[in-house]
């Protein structure tokens, strides 16, 4: 049987991971099974950057978690095996692209399920997810074609002045 200590220490880490996934725009499971150490570490930093965290933490600790938070639907057997966590407070977006591109590009890393926003997702909706634009690149798009459209207009209206003036001369 486990001393008081080691039970008092997994209660804590339940209860801080809970916390962490509280309001969460974003819990992601991910097999990272055959990962090395070097890609590990890339995939830290890349994850670090959008704002998010990364644990790899004992499975019936996450599972406490997220009971925790009344996060229902992940089967069992989605959090079996070696499975890291992936937690993003504010966007959720850049850290499930993040995520993705590393598991595109390395066929033993796989996205098993997430939580956006407090709703169980898919691997295969999170996979759409991570394949739309960002918001940075649909505001480029959006700008790009509002500038074109304003040349357009101010051509137009350049054109009417123009033949308003001959007219208006004759």
């Amino acid at each position: 049987m486990a001393s008081e200590k080691i039970i008092a220490e997994k209660e804590k880490q339940v209860k801080e991971l809970a916390e962490e996934m509280k309001d969460a725009a974003l819990v992601l499971l991910v097999d990272y099974r055959g990962i090395t150490v070097e890609s590990d570490t890339q995939l830290r930093r890349d994850v670090r950057k959008t704002n998010a965290s990364y644990h790899v933490i004992k499975n019936n600790i996450t599972r406490r978690a997220l009971a925790e938070n009344k996060i229902e639907g992940i089967a069992d057997e989605l959090i079996e095996g070696p499975t890291a966590v992936i937690i993003a407070k504010d966007e959720y977006l850049p850290a499930l692209k993040a995520v993705y591109k590393f598991a595109k590009a390395n066929d033993y890393y796989k996205i098993k399920v997430g939580v956006i926003d407090g709703k169980v997702t898919s691997e295969e909706e999170l996979i759409t997810l991570a394949k739309l634009p960002s918001k940075e690149e649909l505001i480029a798009k959006l700008a790009g074609c509002l500038l074109a459209n304003v040349s357009k207009l101010a051509a137009t209206l350049d054109a009417v002045r123009v033949k308003k003036e001959s007219e208006s001369a004759e």
